[in-house]
């Protein structure tokens, strides 16, 4: 797959020459692909993978916290689940 060459006018942080010139010989230019969060649209981007860095971390960082809420709301139903018992020995049910 070819690299798309970028538009005209950035300088790289990394090179310290235009965009346009450099990015598409570069190993750290990539293609991210994956779905916008809030409209679910497919997306595809070129971009540096360096600048990608901290858009990814938040993604990732959602993504356990999000994992740590569902682990979290299964403990609590095992625990209740686990009470039941109890409770119709005890005749609270």
């Amino acid at each position: 797959m070819q690299k798309p060459a970028q538009i005209a006018g950035t300088i790289c942080p990394l090179m310290g020459k235009d965009v346009s010139k450099v990015c598409h010989n570069c190993e750290w230019y990539t293609l991210v692909r994956g779905k916008h969060p809030q409209t679910e649209e497919q997306v595809d981007n070129w971009g540096c993978a360096i600048a990608f860095g901290p858009m990814l971390l938040i993604n990732a960082a959602q993504a356990a916290h999000q994992g740590a809420a569902a682990t979290e709301s299964f403990r609590n139903e095992v625990i209740s689940m686990a009470m039941q018992p109890r409770r119709a020995i005890r005749g609270g049910l």
